[in-house]
């Protein structure tokens, strides 16, 4: 029988779900068209740093992120495409959304794997999704809504723009960052981690992270990306980051 822990790395127990769990997601992407042929072997490679390096249970919170950020993007998927704001052909996405969205994530789970600390790395970890997911939400819930104004001048502008929010969007960006809390700390208390001794604090912890990156992301659209200094992709790594290190520092009050 196999037991489950919160214990990474190259772990015997870790390392065959860690493979079986990247099968099933390669199979699942191609199949559903998650992603594209470049997205899946990003993802596949990721994942398994992720899994390896980290935890597949950890693995598991990003493709939580992945499925329900898929469904998201399918969400009146054709009054989106006839208005320019879809994701690729049928709404699949590439190997640039996958490294802007799983690249700090992996780097959180090499850290854990240099620290062998996985236990302390888990809110983090989920705070950095929960951003990605926050803004995936934001960006395919509220995209359809006209009241839109620019955060950073709350000006009235138009649906799409970067830097653009609104309240079907900030509701989203909410309910996106609040699942992704959820479903971590689910997985945590199967596994006995030592971060969810205080569930409550680390759920509206996790929650209220991932909806402030969420905010980042829009300010650095507004002043940097719309100005061309960056692109999307840098932005949602730069918000991304900006998550896991308000986590960093938030860790006692959420893990206790």
């Amino acid at each position: 029988m196999i037991e489950l822990e919160m214990t990474g790395g190259l772990q015997q127990t870790n390392l065959i779900i860690s493979i079986i769990l990247v099968l099933l997601l390669m199979v699942i992407s191609r199949l559903r068209r998650v992603l594209n042929e470049s997205g899946t072997w990003a993802a596949a490679v990721l994942g398994l740093g992720v899994a390896i390096a980290g935890h597949w249970s950890w693995l598991m919170i990003l493709l939580a992120f992945l499925t329900s950020g898929f469904v998201a993007t399918k969400w009146k998927y054709a009054e989106k495409k006839s208005r320019g704001f879809n994701e690729g052909k049928e709404g699949e996405r590439d190997w640039t959304n996958v490294l802007a969205n799983g690249g700090v994530p992996l780097f959180i789970s090499l850290l854990a794997l240099y620290t062998q600390n996985w236990q302390d790395l888990l809110p983090i970890f989920s705070a950095s999704v929960a951003v990605a997911a926050s803004d995936t939400f934001a960006s395919e819930f509220g995209c359809l809504d006209h009241r839109v104004r620019m955060i950073t001048t709350f000006k009235r502008c138009k649906p799409g723009v970067n830097g653009g929010f609104s309240p079907s969007g900030q509701l989203a960006a909410f309910v996106g960052s609040g699942f992704i809390a959820l479903f971590s700390a689910a997985l945590g208390t199967i596994l006995d981690a030592e971060a969810l001794s205080q569930p409550v604090h680390f759920i509206i912890g996790v929650t209220v992270i991932g909806f402030i990156g969420c905010q980042i992301d829009s300010v650095l659209g507004a002043v940097l990306e719309n100005r061309g200094y960056i692109g999307k992709g840098t932005v949602n790594s730069l918000a991304i980051t900006s998550g896991a290190i308000i986590a960093w520092f938030l860790l006692p009050i959420m893990s206790n």
